[in-house]
């Protein structure tokens, strides 16, 4: 019997001991992955990168020059579809836990919001050129682009915040009813900054899908040569993703113009890498404020 157990905790053992093997060796293909993508990109893209190609104006039909326009167009871009999706996601979601009832039209809602997530973003550019940018006369302007990036980070925001407030313990709320507290004042005092963090997470998420997409932008905001920074909310804009795809693709040298290509895929991704060290940041501070609370 004593045998027969031992060797029953040797088999475990040594299954376990696969399983955890496979999982590693699945995350260290992960990683070599994305080093692999890195630096291919870095070593392609590294020679052009100067002072003068982030801080200048592009010249020659962006054969030449630099892509500050870019830069700035898509932190524009990134910062008004957060300015509109993350206070209405947030909200939604905080209406869809806290307040609404478990019924037919959540579970209907959320559904839609789950399929919402999942739809191309070249639809929601199509719909946002139908709605900003000709029903409502944006024109293609950083606005139209900027609510049609809201648009598709939006379902993301609702899922997360959904998701980081159904994990605070309903013990915090019985206890804050019990001392005599609101609703209101429950969720914003006593449920909210437990599930910052988490919330945070949403918005990190939105980041970078919104700021790496071309479709929505092409059809709403982007253009193809504009040597000069935006004035107001209604003005087009240059952005990475579509500088990157016209300098890869159509209307361009592709030979010649493979360097600043790659170039301006690496000013992407640290721009990306920034935005979302300045979120977790953002979550590091609020996680530690729930601590010493």
């Amino acid at each position: 019997m004593i045998l027969m157990k031992n060797i029953l905790t040797k088999g475990k053992k040594r299954s376990e001991w696969i399983a955890f093997g496979i999982f590693r060796l699945m995350s260290l293909m992960v990683v070599l992955v994305l080093f692999s993508i890195l630096g291919f990109i870095i070593y392609n893209g590294i020679s052009v990168i100067s002072w003068e190609f982030i801080t200048g104006m592009p010249e020659d039909g962006m054969m030449s020059g630099g892509i500050f326009p870019a830069i700035v167009g898509t932190l524009c871009l990134v910062a008004g579809s957060m300015i509109f999706s993350f206070p209405i996601g947030v909200l939604s979601g905080i209406y869809m836990n806290e307040y609404a009832s478990n019924g037919v039209v959540i579970r209907f809602i959320r559904l839609m919001t789950n399929n919402l997530a999942g739809i191309p973003s070249i639809v929601f550019g199509l719909f946002g050129m139908a709605l900003f940018v000709n029903s409502l006369g944006f024109g293609d302007s950083i606005l139209a682009g900027s609510l049609t990036l809201g648009l598709l980070s939006l379902p993301v925001i609702i899922r997360t915040t959904e998701e980081a407030l159904r994990s605070v313990d309903d013990t915090f709320r019985h206890g804050s009813y019990a001392l005599g507290a609101s609703k209101l004042y429950t969720i914003r005092k006593v449920v909210l900054p437990i599930a910052y963090p988490n919330i945070i997470t949403g918005l990190i998420l939105s980041i970078g899908r919104v700021s790496g997409e071309t479709a929505p932008i092409l059809f709403t905001v982007a253009a193809y040569f504009l040597p000069r920074l935006p004035s107001g909310v209604f003005d087009q804009v240059m952005a990475l993703p579509y500088h990157l795809y016209v300098l890869s693709t159509s209307g361009t040298d592709i030979e010649s113009a493979r360097p600043m290509a790659y170039g301006t895929a690496l000013v992407l991704i640290f721009i990306v890498l920034l935005m979302n060290l300045l979120a977790n940041g953002l979550r590091r501070y609020f996680n530690s404020k729930v601590k010493m609370n």
